[in-house]
């Protein structure tokens, strides 16, 4: 059973894949699911308005961000995180 917040992340990136979230699974990259830079940016932008969290994202340096986006998995272990942290 998917948590509230996994449904909400797939919504919000199978929109930006232009895909149903039931063809989202969480082993796929942004790359698998066809999500460019920009979709990306719009999707955290979309991830930081539906959580009210703010993303440690800059998209000119990805790799440097604590914000893993290598998978669909990842990127929503790290909002959850981002959650939790926001709540203490």
């Amino acid at each position: 059973m998917m948590t509230s917040t996994q449904s909400k992340v797939i919504a919000i990136l199978a929109e930006q894949a232009l895909l149903q979230p039931q063809d989202v699974s969480l082993d796929q990259s942004l790359e698998d699911l066809g999500i460019d830079s920009m979709g990306l940016v719009e999707a955290i932008f979309a991830i930081e308005e539906t959580f009210d969290i703010e993303v440690p994202f800059n998209a000119n340096a990805p790799d440097t961000s604590d914000f893993d986006i290598s998978s669909v998995a990842t990127i929503i272990a790290a909002v959850e995180t981002l959650i939790a942290d926001q709540a203490t």
